[in-house]
């Protein structure tokens, strides 16, 4: 299955693991694949970016579909695409049902001042999918032959932060492999919005760090794959920007 995740645009970080970042807004999404399931991190800002996602998913899959997906928070770029993809499971943080039923309109506006097609950025809103598994602490997930971790790790980013961990294979890629959602941002400084909850970011990253530990790659919401010091780096600049010990 590892076969062609370049050919896709896809980063290949382990066996059966891989994320690629999308167009626009350089969002990460992430794959794992397991021997019977297979785990979409993320689904994109449009239903036609989802419906591309998932086409490329089944090819990876040999024709498998995508199972179960993880919603990392509930901004447009990471979970309007979800709707793409019928049947699968959806988890997401302890109230982000919530969020998503009452900010519809708000999710739309982003979409649409972002510069998604206003048809476009309603048609998805239309179709939100809720999740419909909510992770309080954590829940492990088995894929078949390959176990995973997902993580309610905030608030920070947003009221409600959901981070993957995927255990390594031996003598294939890093020990873990975090998916960190926009807790952690590479390509641009960390975006604080109207529903970020900047007292408990830091320590949202410390949480990371205890999941993956040093060795592990951490990927951030938008941006290049980094490791623990970013990570580290991240939170104090957080700390000082909002004051927080």
């Amino acid at each position: 299955m590892d076969a062609g995740w370049e050919e896709f645009g896809w980063e290949r970080l382990g066996a059966g693991v891989g994320r690629r970042r999308l167009p626009g807004w350089d969002a990460t999404v992430g794959l794992v694949v397991g021997d019977d399931a297979a785990l979409l991190f993320d689904a994109g800002s449009t239903l036609r970016e989802g419906a591309e996602l998932r086409a490329q998913a089944q090819t990876l899959l040999s024709g498998r579909r995508v199972t179960h997906i993880a919603l990392s928070h509930p901004h447009f770029d990471h979970v309007l695409g979800a709707a793409a993809f019928a049947g699968a499971q959806v988890f997401g943080a302890v109230g982000v049902d919530e969020v998503l039923m009452r900010d519809r309109d708000v999710m739309r506006a982003d979409a649409v001042r972002e510069g998604v097609p206003e048809d476009e950025a309603g048609e998805a809103v239309d179709v939100l999918v809720h999740p419909h598994h909510l992770v309080c602490g954590e829940w492990t997930l088995d894929l078949g032959g390959r176990r995973v971790l997902l993580a309610n790790v905030g608030p920070g980013h947003t009221g409600h932060d959901l981070a993957l961990l995927v255990p390594g294979v031996a003598g294939d890629g890093p020990p873990e492999v975090v998916f960190c959602g926009d807790l952690v941002e590479e390509s641009g400084e960390p975006q604080a919005g109207p529903d970020a909850i900047p007292s408990r970011w830091p320590a949202a990253l410390d949480r990371l760090l205890e999941l993956g530990g040093e060795d592990a790659v951490y990927v951030p919401g938008h941006g290049a794959v980094v490791d623990a010091a970013y990570v580290r780096a991240q939170r104090e600049a957080l700390a000082r920007r909002f004051g927080v010990a």
